[in-house]
């Protein structure tokens, strides 16, 4: 396909970064059957003499033609995501249905399959290097996956079948998006705010200005809603607040029916089931661990109930403790859901004469990213600096460089940070440009890191809360396991190719620092005398890290065990409903009572269009390996350069070109043990 002039279409120019204010919804249906088109000719030209088919001949030209693909479609689902619109939303909607049918349709396609195992089975396979032969696994693996060895008419059905859970995947997250702008708490008495902080109060009035409206207006987006229900006094408006969000996109709450994503997710389940049965699994969990390091439904929920086992016993000590408190300072004889968070920071203040805004001060946000960039340049000899002069989405989004010692440039990374309309809520990271090696040179690797923090005030730095600082590390993170990769193959290169339950082990590897004394001096200064974190205010922040730990734990082992419970032993044709197993789920695990509108499930986007179904668990089995990596610095020293090399070169750097289980051995000289952890949450015997 001849190259347009780069000024007629900028979804179709790849000299450089995206060109996102050039990108218009009317770009991409043309431009995306237009690179699909050219994939299948590729395809074909590939498979015109594949009687003794090389890497050179098959693989490689259909690496790049995907890749291709996806250089178009990367800004196209990004944008959809942190600029969302009517018209993108319709332009992705469609061109979800054509990239979920051309990926079903190219790994149905017997010839590719036979080509492949040609490949593998031949002479050809030898020469390969380990990243090569990876990806020749990898690709026979998801051949089977997508139906290749099935009978054409089930083909067609699986093909089908993928076509509407991606649809549906979109609706879902529409759906949440669409409901979460729809709601919100409008205040204009000075009483109904008591207890709340200035920087919420800030972020409140410049949100009722931007509407228009007098007062301060509230928001269910992460951080006006998750300030309001710690430190609002007001009781009642808490639990409106905590209604709306925990009934987004449901039968229930303020906005009832009008986006309910009940339905979608029925309908999700039956399909998942039905994909899972057709490839001859015994239900979707299954299908899933097929990709990842966990060998079965049944070890991982012996795993997350072993957690469960070692963990509720002093949650549910954490919980009656909280209970106690609440019914001393206030007469509350039973805390409810939208109680939990504003007695669990009234009583951290108490016990440790911490709270979360007091913090603040100490993280604006210039002097956390020189910290966080000073910290891998001591642990990895790496080098981050701000670029200018690069298209972007919005003005608030900064893009940084990353090189290494020698001076060579390693990636790129995208900054978004703060929340605002029609941006998905939560904090992401996802790839944009893979590294791979070209004829001429090398294609440095791109990243997007997205947060939703709140904006800065007019002329001041916006400050972070602690837990925040941990959230932009942890995405941080994952950003580094993409952009410093040497894995010069896009199918293995950074994130790609890596198992699902490992993904996340250098994203919570990077939190653990910043809770150590050497590491905060880099990243905590007073916002206006540049002071480091004091020793005695410290001393408090470190011991309040386990405070409520355990009920922390059992939260997230609460929605590991819903998720894989779902997508295993759940039957979407049965009488049993949805809400009936999370509510099993909830007595066996949770120790904090959840109220009967509660709808958690119907904004439960990780695993409804977030990729993790069947997957959840992955954070706790990540998190497993992350403390345990860890704990070699805890030995050796934060920033012991030989451990910090030894990780940057046996994890950041393999991406997915190895088993991760053998990458985690290479590092830390043994298979990961569970005892870091529980010590971390204070759950250690």
């Amino acid at each position: 396909m001849a190259e347009p002039v780069a000024n007629e279409n900028p979804l179709l120019d790849f000299s450089g970064p995206p060109r996102f204010s050039r990108i218009r919804p009317e770009h991409v249906t043309p431009t995306l059957d237009a690179v699909l088109a050219d994939a299948l000719a590729v395809r074909e030209r590939a498979l015109d003499d594949a009687s003794n088919p090389t890497w050179e001949s098959l693989v490689q030209p259909l690496e790049d033609a995907n890749e291709r693909v996806y250089r178009v479609w990367s800004p196209v689902s990004h944008l959809n995501s942190v600029m969302n619109s009517e018209p993108l939303r319709h332009a992705y909607q469609a061109g979800l249905l054509r990239l979920s049918e051309y990926a079903t349709d190219l790994a149905q396609d017997e010839r590719v399959y036979e080509a492949y195992r040609s490949i593998a089975d031949g002479p050809e396979y030898q020469r390969l290097d380990a990243a090569q032969r990876k990806i020749i696994d990898n690709t026979l693996r998801d051949f089977r996956l997508a139906g290749a060895d099935l009978d054409l008419e089930h083909k067609r059905r699986f093909k089908a079948v993928q076509q509407e859970i991606a649809t549906l995947g979109s609706e879902f997250q529409n759906n949440v998006l669409d409901a979460t702008g729809a709601w919100d708490l409008r205040l204009e008495n000075e009483h109904e705010l008591a207890g709340l902080p200035p920087s919420a109060l800030d972020g409140a009035r410049r949100a009722a200005e931007a509407a228009g409206i007098p007062g301060w207006r509230f928001t269910l987006e992460g951080p006006s809603y998750q300030a309001f229900v710690t430190y609002a006094d007001r009781r009642d408006l808490r639990q409106r607040m905590y209604e709306a969000y925990v009934c987004r996109a449901s039968d229930q709450g303020p906005t009832a029916g009008e986006w309910d994503n009940g339905p979608v997710i029925m309908r999700l389940l039956q399909l998942r089931h039905e994909a899972a049965h057709l490839l001859g699994f015994g239900n979707y969990g299954e299908y899933s661990l097929a990709t990842k390091m966990a060998r079965s439904v049944e070890e991982v929920i012996d795993f997350l109930e072993d957690l469960t086992a070692r963990s509720r016993p002093a949650a549910q000590r954490e919980f009656d403790t909280l209970q106690e408190f609440a019914r001393e300072r206030d007469g509350i004889n039973a805390i409810e859901a939208w109680d939990v968070a504003y007695y669990s920071e009234k009583l951290r203040e108490q016990r440790y004469a911490i709270s979360r805004e007091a913090l603040r001060p100490y993280f604006p946000v210039p002097q956390v990213l020189d910290g966080m960039f000073a910290i891998i340049g001591r642990l990895y000899a790496m080098r981050v600096r701000q670029v200018s002069g690069v298209d972007v989405w919005h003005e608030d989004v900064g893009v940084y460089e990353i090189e290494d010692s020698d001076g060579h440039l390693r990636g790129r990374f995208y900054l978004d940070l703060y929340a605002r309309a029609n941006k998905r809520s939560g904090a992401w990271m996802d790839d944009c440009v893979s590294r791979k090696r070209l004829a001429d040179g090398l294609q440095v690797p791109i990243a997007f890191l997205v947060c939703n923090f709140s904006a800065p005030a007019p002329g001041r730095p916006a400050l972070l809360a602690h837990d925040e600082v941990t959230t932009l590390f942890h995405e941080f993170g994952h950003g580094l396991h993409h952009l410093l990769t040497q894995v010069d193959y896009v199918s293995v290169s950074g994130i790609n190719g890596v198992a699902w339950d490992a993904v996340e082990l250098p994203s919570q590897f990077m939190e653990n620092w910043c809770w150590e004394r050497e590491a905060l001096d880099l990243i905590g200064r007073h916002v206006d005398t540049g002071e480091r974190i004091p020793d005695e205010l410290f001393d408090r922040m470190h011991a309040s890290r386990q405070f409520h730990s355990a009920m922390q734990m059992v939260r997230q082992l609460e929605f590991a065990l819903f998720d894989m419970r779902l997508h295993s032993g759940f039957d979407p044709a049965g009488e049993q409903t949805v809400q009936d197993l999370y509510d099993e789920v909830r007595a066996q695990v949770a120790v904090v009572p959840a109220p009967a509108f509660s709808r958690f499930q119907n904004s439960f986007q990780h695993i409804f269009s977030g990729g993790y179904a069947a997957g959840y668990y992955s954070y706790k089995w990540a998190e497993v390996l992350s403390a345990d990596a860890f704990s070699r610095f805890e030995e050796q020293g934060i920033f012991d350069r030989t451990a910090g090399l030894d990780f940057l070169h046996a994890v950041l750097e393999q991406g997915g070109s190895h088993d991760p289980m053998e990458l985690f051995v290479q590092f830390r000289g043994r298979e990961p043990r569970i005892d870091a952890l529980l010590r971390h949450a204070g759950l250690a015997v």
